[in-house]
């Protein structure tokens, strides 16, 4: 196990990754299965730090677990510039949708705090505008 010297609390520790998510990673297959020492210890290499580091960038970035799989030629082979064109392309108009849903829920809930009277009463109009 030459180069493998980082046990799963210091990967963490370097990665910015909790240990209970890692250890995810692993059962769905985004991170391999690492060495284990005799006493069942797994110990990880800088490579892996790095793939975790992908892993926890793409996620930071709103990428599925499915994105970052087809990222990282988990589907059987290393994707081109083109699909990986393609999967980030799909996720910017994924962002954009959702960007424009927000604006929507800004305006819509900037109107309705307008109407509120902020009095002590329990006459509240953005209540009244969320049950109807």
């Amino acid at each position: 196990m030459t180069g493998y010297e980082l046990t799963i609390g210091k990967l963490s520790d370097q990665t910015g990754v909790k240990i209970e998510t890692i250890r995810y990673y692993e059962k769905i297959r985004l991170m391999p299965a690492p060495p284990r020492t005799e006493s069942g210890r797994r110990m990880y290499n800088d490579a892996l730090a790095d793939r975790l580091r992908f892993i926890r960038r793409g996620r930071e970035l709103g990428f599925s677990l499915d994105d970052i799989r087809a990222l990282l030629g988990l589907e059987d082979r290393i994707p081109t510039c083109a699909e990986v064109f393609e999967i980030t392309s799909a996720h910017v108009d994924l962002i954009r949708t959702k960007i424009a849903d927000l604006k929507k829920l800004e305006k819509t809930l900037s109107t309705v705090a307008k109407q509120c009277s902020r009095n002590k009463t329990p006459d509240c109009a953005i209540i009244k505008t969320l049950f109807s």
